[in-house]
């Protein structure tokens, strides 16, 4: 992932990010921090191609993104998993349906999907809740649901916005631990967070964002 000179505005107000370069390799882990209202949001957006930039470019997987067509932003986005900060589970399907429809999208038998799905409930610790509507969840459950239809389809890049910020310590460790396998198998890790207690616990670098900059951070 690479972003040249990037600056994103909103409406004529100054920049949120002005002429932000960043180069992340593949198969990084890094941290996204600094104060709330700094841009760590719209940073996310950009890299998962929810917004465009006012200026500047965004490569992905060795593609510019910048420009990219309709169906091209689709086949990138296929390869992404996102973890929402409001979760944006479908309130009509079950738990294990939400989560097994992006293996479905994808191609996948439904039982395959749904097997798929079951397995990765159990490991955020849901799996007494595997047929549960979205709208029976707590903050905390939608969070981990949110978690594992992200990596489901196991993304080259995995970008999460705040995902243990609703959580306890035991089951922050635990998603942790999944970010960080899926990382050792290769894909690439962006994770946006507050606590620096998280950073300390799970040492990797960060990016802190500030004046619509970038700087990077060895632990």
């Amino acid at each position: 992932m690479r972003l040249d000179a990037v600056s994103l505005a909103y409406d004529g107000a100054p920049p949120v990010l002005d002429r932000l370069t960043l180069e992340t390799p593949a198969g990084a882990f890094r941290y996204l921090v600094g104060p709330s209202g700094v841009g760590k949001s719209s940073l996310l957006r950009l890299i998962f191609l929810d917004a465009a930039p006012t200026s500047g470019t965004i490569a992905l997987f060795g593609e510019t993104a910048t420009g990219a067509s309709p169906a091209q932003k689709a086949r990138l986005r296929r390869r992404i998993g996102v973890v929402f900060q409001d979760f944006r589970l479908l309130d009509g399907l079950s738990l294990v349906d939400n989560i097994a429809l992006p293996r479905l999208i994808g191609g996948a038998a439904v039982a395959d999907a749904r097997r798929e799905a079951a397995e990765l409930i159990a490991w955020v610790g849901l799996g007494d809740r595997i047929d549960a509507t979205p709208a029976s969840l707590s903050g905390g459950e939608r969070q981990r649901a949110a978690i594992a239809r992200a990596v489901i389809v196991r993304p080259n890049l995995i970008v999460a916005d705040e995902p243990t910020g609703s959580v306890d310590d035991d089951m922050a460790d635990r998603l942790m631990a999944l970010f960080e396998e899926l990382n050792r198998e290769g894909a690439t890790v962006i994770l946006a967070t507050h606590s620096m207690d998280l950073l300390e616990r799970f040492p990797h670098p960060a990016i802190r964002l500030g004046a619509g900059r970038a700087v990077m951070e060895t632990p």
